[in-house]
């Protein structure tokens, strides 16, 4: 089978699936606005696509006749757009048929609620694609509000390589009790709130059990337009110099800098699906998130973690305390969140659900 990836080659998520894919031997073909940064697989062919407008929302409009070009010298079996804005409009605009598309998350929480046209543009993307997919039950119903109308939708979570993330203890410093999270510091991923509640289990530990408010330590992998208010608020509330902002690091470390973790946590303000709190259980940590969009379809509530409410420091702060102070459920909920992973995203079971959705679409074609 061949398959016409209209994606970002810039995104790691991206390279996963065309990787993925290629090496079980589908002929995939990458056409991307956003080349190179994340290496591909030898045998991915990528098509760069030249727009004709330095402002990217007016190049994906007229780089449409380019992509039909070359879609009609490559004639795949199948279209698979990836977000549903810039490169959902591309593929409208291709006009080629099956057309699945894949919806990620601020493409149908926070874009089509720019102005008019911006959902004018989104919805007529969704109404287009022959299917609509998405990572959780939560985006597809937000998809759904905005356009009731699809022709179909599909749940194709994106899972975890539990062979990459898995639990190395060497990694660990023993002297501290480390709370963190690896996120972009950007306003919707609730750092802030992380910060808040950080301070407000220090200052509680520190007080009631010295030891473990002394060994307590924040660490913050990502980077984004945020960091610097982010570094001011945390010397505004006394904890700096417990505090590490990591900065951004290439995903093939982000293992690496989990496994100093002894909780993960994700407060985010909305969350399309949550891979990140997916790969912390799977190298055996457990998590705290909030209650908003996919983040509590990836987390078994009190088992592998748990569901605060959102915008709520002082609930995420009593289960950091919890966890602080109560090592056998911190270690109970460690071998849980593993298997976990295991047993319901794992990656090779994430992959084998898409090629289950090509194959039905390649055989209603080829009938």
């Amino acid at each position: 089978m061949k398959i016409a990836f209209l994606a970002a080659q810039s995104s790691v998520h991206t390279v996963r699936w065309v990787n993925a894919l290629a090496d079980r031997g589908y002929e995939i073909h990458l056409f991307t606005v956003h080349p190179e940064r994340e290496p591909v697989h030898p045998a991915v062919r990528v098509h760069e696509i030249h727009g004709l407008f330095p402002k990217p929302a007016l190049s994906y409009f007229f780089s449409a006749p380019a992509l039909r070009k070359k879609i009609s010298e490559v004639k795949p079996d199948i279209l698979h757009a990836h977000y549903a804005t810039g490169y959902g409009t591309l593929g409208r605009l291709s006009r080629f048929r099956p057309f699945l598309l894949s919806v990620w998350g601020s493409d149908v929480y926070e874009y089509p609620f720019y102005s008019p046209l911006h959902r004018y543009i989104v919805t007529k993307n969704l109404r287009a694609a022959d299917l609509i997919l998405s990572t959780s039950r939560a985006m597809a119903q937000q998809t759904l509000k905005l356009e009731p109308n699809v022709r179909g939708i599909e749940i194709t979570p994106f899972g975890v390589d539990v062979a990459q993330f898995r639990p190395q203890p060497e990694y660990k410093d023993p002297r501290f009790f480390t709370v963190g999270t690896v996120k972009s510091l950007a306003p919707q991923y609730g750092i802030d709130l992380l910060l808040h509640a950080f301070a407000l289990a220090q200052r509680y530990l520190v007080e009631t059990a010295p030891d473990v408010g002394r060994s307590l330590r924040l660490l913050i992998v990502g980077d984004g337009p945020e960091r610097k208010r982010l570094e001011a608020l945390s010397r505004h509330l006394g904890i700096d110099k417990r505090t590490t902002f990591v900065g951004a690091v290439p995903h093939r470390e982000v293992t690496r800098y989990l496994n100093q973790l002894d909780v993960y946590i994700a407060l985010s303000r909305y969350e399309s699906f949550g891979v990140a709190v997916l790969e912390a259980q799977a190298c055996g940590i457990p998590v705290i998130v909030s209650d908003v969009g996919g983040l509590p379809e990836v987390v078994s509530h009190e088992s592998t973690g748990f569901v605060v409410p959102k915008e709520n420091p002082q609930s995420a702060a009593e289960k950091i305390v919890l966890f602080a102070l109560n090592r056998e459920i911190l270690n109970k909920m460690k071998n849980s969140a593993r298997e976990f992973v295991i047993q319901k995203f794992s990656w090779e079971s994430s992959v084998k659900k898409m090629e289950s959705v090509y194959e039905s679409f390649y055989k209603n074609k080829n009938r």
